[in-house]
This record gives C-alpha cells, structure tokens and sequence, in this order.
C-alpha cells in the first residue's frame, strides 16, 4: 500500500468519527502539564457529558491525535518541552480543520492574538467557568462537523466532475 492510500483511509476514518462523533458527545483532548489540573477538569467535563481524554505535554498530544479523532482540543499555553503555541501551529499544520481553544494562567495579549491568528478559536484564562468551557467545546464540535462535511462535499463534488 502506497503512501497516499494510507492517508486517504487515514482522512476517511477521521471523517467517520467527526461524522458519528456529531451523534454523540464532545470528544476533547486536554492539555496541560499540571496533572492535577487535568485530572479535576476532566472529571468536571465527564459529568457534563464530555469525552474527555488527556495529555501532559505537547509531545504526547502530537501523538494521540495521530490515532484518534477528537472535535476539540483544550490546549495550555505555557508547557515545558513543545509549548502551546508551537503545539497549536503543529496540530493546524497537520489538521486545518482541528478546533482548538487554549487556556492559561498567565495569560498576556501577545499570547491571546499570536494564538488567534495561529488558528486557535479562543483563549481563556484559567481558572475557565466550567460552563464556558463547555460551551465553547460544544461550539468547537459544531465548527468541525461542518468543515469536515463541507470538506467531503468539496472532494464528492471533485470525483462526480471527472465522470464523463
């Protein structure tokens, strides 16, 4: 199997679960190096009826998106290793379509409008209203529900043009 076979089952599966996901609850990907941290608001987001899952760096976050789909990712801005900012550029990088809101405690302008325009939907202060972040987690599933529909729209509409 050739190298672009792979990808395109790859984009398939990821289209599936953004598809079924819409059925479903937000998926979430949560990332912070304060384990403590990650392990209050994901148990706070499970009641709310979240999928929540998470990762302590950057890195492992780069690795878990690589094997399962997710409708948004809660990303902290200040991390050791690969910061948010670098993770955030690395994740639009691979999947344009990814919504991702980040979260700090130390928060700076600079930081908020280097984020925006690095393609993060938004960019709270911790500690986040539990129930804006769910709000915006929400609205951050919708987004990519319509983008990878528009996206299988575009590529439908790309294979029916080349029929004679």
């Amino acid at each position: 199997m050739n190298p672009n076979t792979v990808n395109v089952l790859s984009k398939k599966k990821t289209e599936k679960e953004g598809f079924m996901s819409e059925m479903t609850g937000p998926r979430v990907l949560l990332v912070d190096d304060e384990e403590k941290f990650l392990e209050v608001l994901s148990q706070r987001l499970v009641t709310r009826g979240i999928d929540a899952e998470t990762s302590f760096s950057g890195e492992e976050a780069l690795m878990k998106i690589k094997s399962k789909a997710f409708d948004a990712i809660v990303l902290d801005v200040m991390m050791p290793g690969i910061g948010g900012i670098e993770t955030l550029k690395r994740i639009k990088k691979e999947n344009p379509e990814m919504q991702i809101i980040m979260l700090t405690g130390r928060g700076t302008v600079d930081k908020a409008v280097e984020a925006m325009k690095e393609g993060a939907i938004d960019f709270l202060e911790k500690p986040a209203d539990i129930n804006q972040l769910t709000q915006k987690i929400g609205e951050a599933k919708k987004k990519k529900f319509l983008l990878v529909m528009k996206n299988v729209e575009e590529r439908v509409k790309g294979i029916t043009r080349r029929r004679p």
